[in-house]
């Protein structure tokens, strides 16, 4: 796999919670760090996401918003 972001964080699926049309995707990383995804439901089923599973979570962004109150 060859992929244009520089951010890819292996892990493994921790929980997979199906919605009407997103799906809830939990992966702990090594070390006990958690990041939460939420794509469509067709894309989890393609992938065959399931707890335990290795995956990568990949995150690109171009802007990163900071607020106070």
């Amino acid at each position: 796999m060859k992929i244009s972001a520089r951010n890819m964080l292996q892990g493994k699926v921790k929980a997979v919670t199906p919605g009407a049309v997103n799906t809830e995707v939990i992966v702990e990383l090594p070390g006990g760090t958690v990041i939460t995804s939420m794509i469509t439901r067709t894309s989890a089923e393609q992938l065959g996401l399931a707890p335990g599973k290795p995956v990568y979570a990949v995150i690109k962004a171009s802007n990163v918003m900071i607020a106070i109150d």
